[in-house]
């Protein structure tokens, strides 16, 4: 038996997807059926299941967008600091091997000399910097707190997308927003994250922290240019002229953080991710528009 935490959400429903193809039995209780903020109650539940292993995927993302996370900043510090934070004493004391989603919104740009960043790294983009919005500061507290975890593994997953036409997709957000920031970074194909996170903990790899991001790096325009190219984005796009502008066109928006993650070290352990143009493009060519999906 798995404990799935946050099963009914964008990242733990591919999650949920992954465990049912390799027909491991688990169980995914809501938050109404198990309150995990408290301890004594997901401890019972803990020692009633004894799982194998068990996933954190709750975690806040605001809505519409990670701007709505400045305007709930104790639901945002629960789901992403205080939760992880108890799971990693009760999994601890009760011997629990598990799996935390992070983010790679934690780091901004790359090392200085050009290269992406990678697990050795500590993230740039926190309270040492003063762009960087409550969400990144919620994340990187629970990576702080998850550090020493026995038996913990941390998946950094940046920017998600798939074939699946969802308000959460990247693809989706390029479809529907009227104007788009040009950067270029690292992103995660949500089924193939979840599919490494599952066989990373089946595996039983070493604890500690992994970057779940497809290799490579992919700016914006390079996306769009596929969508049109697959006749799935029919528009001609519009870009910001810079990031000032984007952030200055509406009052409390939060600077976007941009980074090259290296995702060598989760191939090291023989659990590699596909390239990102690849990827991209065998997700678009299985496209599903949201009226099918």
């Amino acid at each position: 038996m798995i404990l799935l935490l946050g099963g009914a959400g964008y990242v733990g429903t591919a999650l949920a997807r992954s465990l049912v193809a390799r027909g491991l039995e688990f169980s995914a209780p809501t938050r109404h059926e198990l309150d995990v903020l408290d301890e004594e109650a997901l401890q019972k539940a803990v020692r009633t299941l004894r799982p194998r292993f068990a996933i954190n995927a709750i975690g806040f993302t605001g809505r519409p967008n990670i701007d709505g996370t400045e305007h709930e900043r104790l639901r945002c510090l629960q789901a992403n600091t205080v939760v992880p934070g108890i799971l990693a004493e009760v999994f601890a004391a009760e011997n629990i091997p598990w799996g935390h989603v992070s983010s790679g919104c934690i780091f901004d740009g790359t090392r200085p000399d050009g290269v992406p960043f990678d697990e050795s790294d500590p993230p740039n983009f926190a309270f040492g910097d003063a762009r960087a919005g409550w969400y990144a500061k919620t994340k990187a507290m629970a990576e702080v707190l998850l550090r020493d975890a026995p038996r913990c593994l941390i998946w950094r997953m940046r920017i998600p997308f798939d074939e699946y036409d969802h308000p959460r997709n990247y693809l989706t957000k390029l479809l529907r927003y009227p104007k788009l920031l040009e950067v270029s970074g690292s992103i995660s194909r949500r089924g193939e994250f979840a599919d490494a996170a599952i066989e990373s903990l089946c595996r039983e790899v070493p604890s500690g922290i992994y970057n779940l991001t497809n290799p490579g790096v992919i700016s914006t325009s390079e996306v769009v240019a596929a969508l049109r190219r697959r006749g799935i984005l029919h528009r001609e796009p519009v870009f910001y002229q810079s990031t000032a502008e984007f952030l200055n066109e509406m009052p409390g928006r939060v600077y976007r953080a941009n980074c090259a993650l290296e995702a060598k070290k989760i191939a090291a352990v023989g659990i590699p991710l596909r390239e990102v143009h690849e990827s991209l493009e065998e997700a678009l060519a299985h496209w599903i528009p949201e009226r099918q999906s």
